[in-house]
């Protein structure tokens, strides 16, 4: 590689870990910061940077790379499962939204070729931004969650024809309409022998080679043969006339299936998410900060027609097929950008199709409208609460219902989560004629209770209206009983924003999330892991003759350091290790959503998974409503979200099970 290339790259790198660095510290994504690091540092700014050919070239693998994770990550079982918000609503939403901005595009004097650039670019959103901020508000598995979930599904495989067709649009061998169509359908042609090649190919050649690779123990040779294959397979369609990104794509549908899905995800992705910052820095660089002044207006105009457009088409197609108003505009809301594969598709995108001011407006609408995403996510529920009438009506009547109820109770505990444990809390606190309401997320268990004459609420923890009416500001001490820590470590945010001085003692499974849940504002936090060792330390210790007194002050001291003396442990390295490589991941939780289709509605729990001792039923949420521990005979309902505990492999069989009906 150049000396001046080798300092370049090397440049962009140290400015790159500068902005993500600070971006984090904001709470925003990575993909805003090597955006702006790649227009700052372009031939149009600084001008650190003055021929990005090389460091594009070198780029444009992390599309490679980022096109065979989403391959990995596709599943024939959940597309069948989802297809009302894949098939439907988002095959709905990327038709429409491709006709209306090609057909704008015509209008406004643009070519055809550029028209259905502009369509393919302007139809498809931004996966990384959207999922990484709806994870971090707890709105994946709420109804807009889903839908916006099953939508996303969708465009990514759209974008496949796209990358198909565009290149040959480009072609300087293209003359009249009649080759075009020829060039296309051939092309097309090509594309479906790859795909039935690539993945019949899979099964028979790549599956039995990994398996004799994981055979040799060896994490070096493990992950060679996993590059090979990204970029063999890309080289094969692209020696055939189509995209390295098609190739890598059928590469990972081919080795989705596999029992060595999760170890191939781990290996590939750091090399995915370096390639992929860069291509997004080149993204960056492409952008004439100096002539925006002069297309500044279009830039607006194209960006406002795309947010209000997009958001329009989606809450009219959420309407059609059946959403509530508020449901429907949520979901437009947290999809009307553009997004990282309409970037792909411009990198293709031959200098004759459109000229260089046009090529700038619809790069410069891409980029600022995926700058305003982390907003339009953050403020879309706020956003649907005043545009849409009644949208809030019927949860602030059932928060007047639980205020009016808990009204004559103070010097109480406030139990959030009213599972096994929060149960037993609960009895411990009856005994000692404390009194107490719980907030709970399984309507099960809540009308169980409330039968039983105890005050337990439906509601979710994290919402400040809930827990005000549930008596906050008139109890003594609030207890989190559940083990979900995002949900945790919000909630105690929320509290410790009216109230600092509440004692709030917090139960959590390990000590992954301690210092998180410490550094939110906990009083107490309960590690069930080292409850259990102080447990069984405690019953050798008596077993052994030591006195009770002693073992009492010994537990005693190290509950107040915060399990201090119990943190120093080995863990290992034994996924690493050659010497113990078994491709397997350890066992960990994951989160099934019954979407509509979903073979599980309706059936009770025990009859789906109860003969699977591979995976445990960690707890069901139903319509934000956690419930731990579930029984048997829970009837699933469409929207409940599953959480099991098992192997990978385990839990991709028992998701498949509960959305199809079939085992893998």
């Amino acid at each position: 590689m150049p000396v001046d290339t080798t300092a370049t790259l090397l440049s962009l790198l140290l400015i790159s870990v500068v902005a993500v660095v600070a971006l984090r510290r904001l709470n925003l994504p990575a993909i805003l910061g090597y955006l702006a690091v790649g227009m700052l540092a372009g031939p149009h700014a600084l001008g650190l940077v003055k021929d990005i050919h090389d460091i594009h070239l070198i780029a444009e693998f992390g599309v490679v790379f980022l096109l065979f994770m989403l391959g990995l990550e596709f599943s024939l079982s959940r597309l069948i499962a989802m297809r009302r918000s894949v098939v439907g609503m988002g095959g709905a939403q990327v038709v429409l939204t491709a006709l209306i901005t090609g057909g704008v595009a015509l209008l406004m004097g643009f070519t055809p070729a550029a028209a259905f650039v502009i369509a393919g670019v302007m139809s498809v959103s931004s996966t990384a931004i959207v999922i990484r901020q709806l994870g971090e508000q707890l709105e994946v598995n709420s109804r807009h969650g889903n839908n916006a979930v099953g939508i996303l599904l969708f465009q990514d495989l759209a974008v496949i024809p796209f990358l198909i067709i565009i290149p040959v649009l480009g072609s300087q061998a293209v003359a009249d309409a009649e080759t075009v169509s020829l060039e296309i359908a051939l092309t097309l042609g090509a594309g479906v022998l790859a795909a039935v090649l690539l993945f019949f190919g899979g099964r028979w050649v790549l599956r039995p080679l990994f398996r004799e690779i994981a055979k040799s123990r060896s994490a070096e040779l493990f992950t060679l043969a996993v590059l090979l294959t990204v970029l063999g397979a890309g080289w094969l369609t692209n020696t055939a006339g189509l995209s390295w990104e098609l190739g890598a794509f059928l590469a990972g549908i081919a080795l989705s299936e596999t029992q060595y899905k999760h170890q191939i995800e781990a290996d590939i992705r750091p090399f995915r998410d370096v390639l992929l910052g860069l291509f997004f820095i080149t993204i960056g660089m492409m952008l004439n900060i100096d002539g925006l002044a002069d297309i500044g207006h279009w830039v607006l105009l194209f960006l406002t027609l795309l947010i209000l457009g997009k958001a329009l088409i989606i809450f009219l197609i959420g309407r059609v097929m059946g959403e509530a108003p508020g449901v429907a505009l949520r979901s437009g809301l947290v999809l009307a950008q553009g997004g990282e594969f309409g970037f792909a598709m411009l990198s293709i995108t031959a200098g004759d199709l459109m000229t260089d001011t046009q090529q700038q407006v619809v790069l410069g609408t891409v980029i600022f409208s995926m700058v305003l995403t982390p907003i339009l996510v953050k403020y879309n529920g706020e956003i649907a609460k005043r545009l849409v009438p009644g949208y809030a009506k019927s949860r602030r009547e059932h928060n007047v219902e639980v205020r009016e109820d808990a009204s004559d109770v103070s010097g109480h505990v406030l139990i959030c989560g009213f599972g096994r444990v929060g149960q037993n809390v609960a009895r411990l606190l009856k005994s000692e004629g404390i009194d107490y309401t719980a907030i709970e997320v399984d309507p099960d268990i809540v009308q169980q209770a409330n039968e039983a004459g105890l005050r337990v609420y439906f509601g979710n923890s994290t919402h400040l209206d809930i827990l005000q009416s549930a008596g906050l500001e008139r109890a003594r001490a609030v207890v989190i009983s559940h083990l979900e820590e995002a949900s945790t470590i919000k909630t105690i945010e929320v509290i410790r924003g009216v109230n600092r001085d509440i004692p709030i003692i917090v139960r959590t499974r390990t000590d992954e999330h301690l210092d998180r849940i410490h550094g939110a504002g906990a009083t107490e936090v309960v590690a069930s892991v080292y409850e259990m060792s102080l447990a069984l330390g405690g019953h050798v210790l008596r077993t052994l003759n030591v006195p009770l007194a002693k073992i009492l002050r010994q537990i005693q001291e190290i509950r107040q350091k915060d399990y201090a003396p119990l943190r120093h442990t080995f863990h290992g390295d034994r996924a690493r290790d050659e010497s113990d490589f078994t491709l397997l991941a350890p066992r960990t939780l994951k989160n099934v959503s019954l979407v509509p289709g979903s073979a599980a509605i309706g059936k009770e729990l025990g009859g789906m998974l109860s003969d699977d001792d591979s995976v445990v039923v960690d707890a069901i949420n139903r319509h934000g409503i956690r419930g731990e521990s579930p029984s048997d005979d829970v009837e699933l309902q469409e929207g409940d979200v599953l959480t099991l505990y098992g192997s990978p492999e385990a839990l991709d069989s028992a998701e498949q099970l509960l959305l199809t009906g079939r085992p893998d």
